[in-house]
């Protein structure tokens, strides 16, 4: 089962690869701009300078003793790459979810244990809302990162965020900004979830299927027989 941490300053070690090396946000994509030297100092500085300014900025998923992916979130004054999509800005009263990604053979179901613990922690911190940029299309354009990795490698696709309660607020054609308002419902449900997945592996059955009653897909479902969005 996977198991979630946040990500403070004594748990940076525990990133995995693709997390630890991937600096997409932490750049701001200008022309010219000189290569990083070494992209795991860079995203090691900037999570000691949010952490240090704003508080918790990631969760980290794991599976037994290896990482499974990470989520980072912070003020969008405190992301780079945040004022580069064309769908920019944030919303003032909300927090950016930049990055979001799952480690090579990574479990199913991480990206959703890792969306919910986001939300319970924004929540709790008393932040009323949290925006994304999704990501529709392989065809990316000029919004890459200076290692190379690609917005594809970080951002959510559109479709995960739209299933798990974002709405559009911008639309684009390959960088729309979604939205997903906090509400405490939706945070019941997610502490729900996390209860029953501790239940059911402390009794030794198989983790039951995610997405039934996850607090990060309580508001909106897709409705597989009618190919549409239903409330």
């Amino acid at each position: 089962m996977n198991s979630i941490r946040p990500l403070d300053l004594s748990a940076v070690d525990q990133l995995g690869p693709r997390a630890r090396k991937c600096v997409y946000w932490q750049t701001d994509g200008q022309v010219g701009q000189d290569e990083p030297g070494d992209p795991e100092f860079e995203k090691e500085a900037w999570i000691s300078h949010v952490s240090l300014e704003w508080g918790v900025c990631g969760q980290i998923a794991s599976y037994g003793d290896r990482s499974t992916g990470a989520a980072f979130y912070a003020p969008p004054g405190m992301v780079p790459r945040a004022a580069c999509f064309p769908t920019s800005p944030v919303g003032s009263d909300a927090i950016l979810l930049a990055g979001l990604s799952i480690e090579h053979g990574a479990p199913g179901g991480a990206l959703t244990s890792l969306l919910d613990a986001v939300v319970v922690d924004l929540r709790r911190r008393g932040i009323k809302a949290i925006e994304a940029f999704g990501v529709t299309s392989g065809d990316t354009g000029d919004v890459l990162s200076r290692d190379t990795c690609g917005s594809e490698s970080c951002i959510a696709p559109t479709g995960f965020l739209v299933e798990h309660g974002f709405t559009v607020v911008a639309e684009h054609e390959t960088h729309p900004r979604l939205r997903l308002d906090i509400e405490s419902e939706h945070l019941w449900k997610a502490d729900v979830e996390r209860a029953l997945d501790q239940l059911f592996a402390e009794r030794g059955f198989a983790t039951r299927r995610l997405g039934v009653l996850s607090g990060a897909t309580a508001r909106h479902t897709v409705d597989p027989r009618a190919g549409r969005q239903s409330r």
